[in-house]
C-alpha cells in the first residue's frame, strides 16, 4: 500500500487531522487537500503518485523513422549486408531522414527484438591499429575458400587497399596460382596505379623464401620499385584488415543463390565489389564508402620506379616462335624476343617510346623494342653483355 493511500485513509477515518497527517508524514497541507479532492472525485486509486513524465516529447524520434530503422535492419540482413546502427544511420541520411544517434537506433532495434545478445567483446580502444596514411601506400592480399553448388572448392583472391579498404580486385580461381597473383596484381596496377608496398602472408603464391628461392611475384615487385612485406608466420593479425574483409564477403555470398560455375561466382563477386566500394559505408573511413576514401587523398607511389601514368604493364608468355604480340592504339604489333626464350613467363613494360621485356623467373632483361607505330614487327634491340 502506498504512502498516499495510508495518509488519506487515516484522514477520512478521522484518526488524524490534515494538520497532524502533514506533520507526521512531512507533507504540506496544500498537497494533502489536493489528494483529498482527487479521492472524492475518483476514489483511492487516484491518490497514487503520478508520473512527472511529459505527455509528449518534441525531441523524440518520429514513428516513421523508427519504422524505417526496423525495415532497414531486416532488408540489409536479408541481403547479407552490414546492418549495424552506423550503417542504418548512413542509409537514413541518404533517404533524406534525420538519423538519430547510434545508441537510439540500437535501442529501437532492441525494442523490436532485432538484436541478438552477444558476449561482451574486447573494447576497440585496446587494439593497436596500423593504417596506411595514403591510398596505394600498401595493398593487402590474401585468398579464401568458397564452394560451388556441386561442392567444388574455389579460391577467391582479393587485393585490398590498406588506407581506404577499397577492393581493388576480387577474382575466383581453381586454385590460386603464382601466375594468378602476378596477373591480378598487374591488372589492378594498370587501373589504379602501382602501390608503394604490398602486405601478404607467407603463402607459396606470394613468396618462395622459405624454400630457398624466389617466385615470379618476388621478382616482379623490385622491378616496379614496390616494397614487399610479409606477416610473421602464424600471426594473421598482421593482415587483419583483409582477414576481416573475408567475413564480410562470405556473409554476403551466403545470402546469394549458390553459384554453379566459376564464371557465375565471378559475376557475383563483381556485383559484391561494386556494392562494397560504392554503396557501403565503412566505419574505419568515418562512414565514407571505400571509393570515397580512396579518391579523397593523393595516392602514394613506389619509392623507385617510373611514375604509374607513364607506362603500361603486360604479363604474358613467349610463344613457340620466340615472339609476343602487343596491341597499341588499336593495332597489333609483334615483338621478336628470340627462340631461345620460348615459353618463358615475361613482363613487358611499355612507355612512350620503348617496350622492355623481362623474364619473371630471373628478372633478366630479355629484349628491348623501339615503338614504331608504322611497323607490325618490332625487332629486339637489346644487346646482352658478352660472356
Amino acid at each position: 500500500m502506498s504512502k498516499h493511500r495510508v495518509i488519506i485513509m487515516k484522514i477520512i477515518s478521522k484518526q488524524l487531522s490534515v494538520a497532524q497527517a502533514g506533520e507526521r508524514y512531512d507533507i504540506s497541507p496544500r498537497q494533502l487537500y489536493r489528494l483529498l479532492a482527487r479521492y472524492r472525485q475518483g476514489g483511492l486509486d487516484t491518490v497514487e503518485p503520478r508520473s512527472r513524465r511529459p505527455h509528449s516529447n518534441p525531441r523524440a524520434t518520429p514513428p516513421r523513422t523508427i519504422e524505417r530503422i526496423t525495415q532497414l535492419r531486416m532488408e540489409l540482413s536479408a541481403k547479407g549486408l552490414d546492418a549495424g546502427p552506423q550503417t542504418i544511420a548512413w542509409h537514413l541520411e541518404r533517404e533524406g531522414l534525420r538519423a538519430p544517434s547510434a545508441a537510439t537506433i540500437h535501442r529501437a532495434l532492441a525494442r523490436a527484438g532485432l538484436v541478438t545478445p552477444e558476449p561482451r567483446k574486447r573494447p576497440r580502444s585496446s587494439y593497436i591499429r596500423f593504417e596506411a596514411a595514403q591510398p596505394n601506400e600498401t595493398w593487402q592480399s590474401d585468398f579464401t575458400h568458397w564452394r560451388l553448388a556441386d561442392g567444388t572448392d574455389i579460391e577467391i583472391l582479393n587485393w585490398l587497399d590498406d588506407h581506404s579498404r577499397y577492393l581493388l580486385s576480387c577474382t575466383a580461381h581453381q586454385p590460386v596460382t603464382g601466375d594468378d597473383v602476378v596477373a591480378t596484381f598487374l591488372a589492378a596496377a594498370s587501373v589504379h596505379g602501382t602501390p608503394a608496398s604490398t602486405l601478404t602472408d607467407n603463402g607459396r603464391v606470394y613468396t618462395a623464401r622459405f624454400g630457398g628461392g624466389r617466385n615470379a611475384f618476388e621478382y616482379l615487385l623490385p622491378i616496379l620499385g614496390v616494397r614487399q612485406k610479409n606477416g610473421s608466420p602464424g600471426h594473421p593479425q598482421t593482415q587483419g584488415k583483409i582477414e576481416r574483409f573475408h567475413q564480410t564477403l562470405k556473409r554476403w555470398l551466403d545470402k546469394q543463390p549458390t553459384a554453379r560455375t566459376t564464371s557465375e561466382l565471378q559475376r557475383q563477386l563483381d556485383e559484391f565489389r561494386h556494392h562494397y566500394n560504392e554503396q557501403r559505408p565503412h566505419r574505419s573511413n568515418n562512414h565514407a564508402t571505400p571509393a570515397q576514401a580512396y579518391s579523397a587523398t593523393p595516392k602514394a607511389m613506389p619509392a623507385q620506379g617510373r611514375p604509374p601514368a607513364h607506362y603500361r604493364l603486360r604479363y604474358d608468355h613467349v610463344d613457340a616462335h620466340g615472339k609476343m604480340s602487343l596491341r597499341r592504339a588499336g593495332r597489333m604489333h609483334h615483338l621478336g624476343i628470340g627462340r631461345a626464350h620460348a615459353g618463358k613467363r615475361i613482363l613487358a613494360i611499355a612507355d612512350e617510346t620503348t617496350v622492355t621485356v623481362i623474364h619473371l623467373d630471373t628478372a633478366e632483361t630479355l629484349s628491348e623494342h623501339h615503338i614504331d607505330p608504322t611497323r607490325n614487327y618490332w625487332p629486339n634491340q637489346h644487346n646482352p653483355p658478352q660472356q
